[in-house]
């Protein structure tokens, strides 16, 4: 296993890698269906050059992959991750698909077809009865697909008594049906299953909600479709590297016909809103180093308990730098490349992944730490030059 020089210090569990100054790395996989195979990729490349997460968090796809990693020790992540990826995209779609871009759309579009009427095997199968057709309050009235085949997946893949002894954290994403709230399922706060990981991943109305206890969830792509806020928001003092793995791109090229309408409508619905998240980030910890250094003006005596508290957490504000990784589009990708899962699409889209990634762990500069008080900086090998302030 090749080892990145930069990386000088082994992490609390002796088995991964990081920079000098880092507490802390994390990998956030957003949610995309079946281009989830990129971030796939983007993880085989990270655990080739001994980059192995403290915090994995994921929401819909990326909380099926973010469980397979957290569930699975590192030198079976990569090999589970595959598994998993090989077996949902185990169908034939063409013996032969001719060259260019429109043989390449239209097998792409027979194979969403499949996928819309037969399913994905050891992922979801198409309801007996269709829900048009069924009685209101019955099971086959409330989703398109039943997802019970994912179910057994997970507890194939994933060893959940790992996640839940906590050596790697573990979060995902999901929406309350009822009150329409936005949560986290964390194993620092709670005994996981695979029904947390499905209720992230339950995108209606094609997957059914999912129980847990008395509440029902649908997948949390339909509020927020990134875990990066999450991790932002938690109140740390460690200094954190994050490694952000995006499916759908913000930007893009201005539709030419109804197909690029409905991808790029897809791209902005489901798109990070990283820029957002990061800039509201930066405006909190302005106003927090501001108040730091206006406490640090009181005398002592003059302040409470809290107050002195409140004084020395916000002298240890964590840095962060995130390096942002984004799935690019193929020119014959269309609106359905989210549930395009044929064993082809799926190898092109881990091996950009897999690329994507080398390129960027080429950029030793990025894989440091920002000097002291910087708070967060973003890399991105796609848009470097913008992103390079």
């Amino acid at each position: 296993m090749t080892k990145i020089p930069i990386f000088d210090s082994r992490d609390a569990q002796g088995y991964g890698w990081r920079p000098q100054g880092c507490d802390q790395i994390a990998l956030v996989l957003q949610g995309g269906g079946a281009l989830g195979a990129y971030q796939a990729g983007v993880f085989e490349a990270l655990h080739e050059a001994g980059v192995e997460p403290d915090w994995v968090s994921g929401v819909s796809i990326g909380a099926i992959n973010s469980s397979i990693i957290a569930g699975n020790p590192p030198e079976r992540r990569v090999q589970r991750l595959r598994t998993f990826w090989e077996r949902i995209t185990d169908r034939k779609i063409w013996f032969h698909t001719p060259d260019g871009d429109v043989f390449r759309k239209m097998r792409n579009t027979y194979s969403a077809y499949l996928t819309h009427t037969l399913g994905q095997p050891g992922f979801f199968s198409p309801r007996q009865v269709n829900p048009w057709l069924s009685f209101a309050g019955a099971k086959d009235a409330l989703s398109y697909y039943d997802t019970q085949p994912l179910r057994e997946t997970l507890l194939e893949l994933v060893d959940f008594d790992l996640i839940n002894s906590r050596k790697t954290r573990f979060s995902v994403g999901a929406v309350n049906v009822r009150t329409g709230n936005f949560l986290y399922f964390d194993n620092h706060d709670m005994i996981v299953g695979p029904e947390h990981v499905m209720a992230s991943g339950a995108l209606p109305p094609s997957f059914p909600m999912v129980q847990i206890g008395t509440d029902y969830f649908w997948d949390g792509g339909i509020v927020s479709n990134t875990p990066l806020q999450h991790i932002l928001e938690y109140d740390t003092e460690h200094n954190m590297m994050i490694f952000q793995v995006d499916l759908f791109s913000s930007r893009g090229a201005l539709p030419r016909d109804i197909q690029d309408v409905m991808s790029r409508q897809k791209d902005i619905t489901y798109a990070s809103r990283t820029r957002y998240n990061t800039d509201v980030y930066r405006l909190l910890r302005k106003w927090k180093t501001r108040t730091y250094h206006a406490l640090m003006k009181v005398p002592d005596d003059k302040l409470s308990e809290d107050d002195r508290k409140l004084r020395d957490k916000l002298g240890k504000l964590p840095d962060i730098t995130i390096v942002h990784l984004i799935y690019q589009q193929q020119a014959y990708e269309g609106a359905s490349k989210d549930h395009e899962f044929s064993g082809t699409s799926m190898r092109e889209h881990w091996r950009e992944g897999y690329d994507d990634t080398k390129r960027t762990l080429t950029r030793r500069d990025w894989l440091r730490m920002p000097p002291e008080g910087t708070g967060v900086v973003i890399h991105d090998v796609h848009r470097e030059h913008e992103l390079s302030d």
